[in-house]
């Protein structure tokens, strides 16, 4: 990114950007992909105690669904800033 335009970038385009970064880092490591690994197994051993309810089940529908929402403006937040670097 050229300097001009991370002069004219600012409040919510700079917060944002600093976010993004940070979050991506997060997503990216091991810890992460253990973190979802365990709240699917959590969410599976669950399944007899709530009697596989359609409740249950759209807990985990509500859950992937959000977090991929919100990773599609990471990953390409991510495209963008290595984009604007080549």
């Amino acid at each position: 990114m050229n300097d001009r335009r991370k002069k004219k970038e600012g409040g919510a385009a700079s917060f944002f950007g600093e976010f993004a970064t940070r979050t991506s880092q997060a997503a990216g490591r091991a810890s992460a992909f253990v973190l979802a690994a365990l709240v699917v197994v959590v969410w599976a051993v669950t399944g007899p105690l709530f009697g596989y309810s359609d409740t249950w089940q759209l807990i985990i529908n509500t859950g992937t669904t959000i977090v991929t929402f919100l990773m599609v403006f990471l990953i390409q937040n991510s495209h963008n800033r290595h984009s604007a670097a080549m």
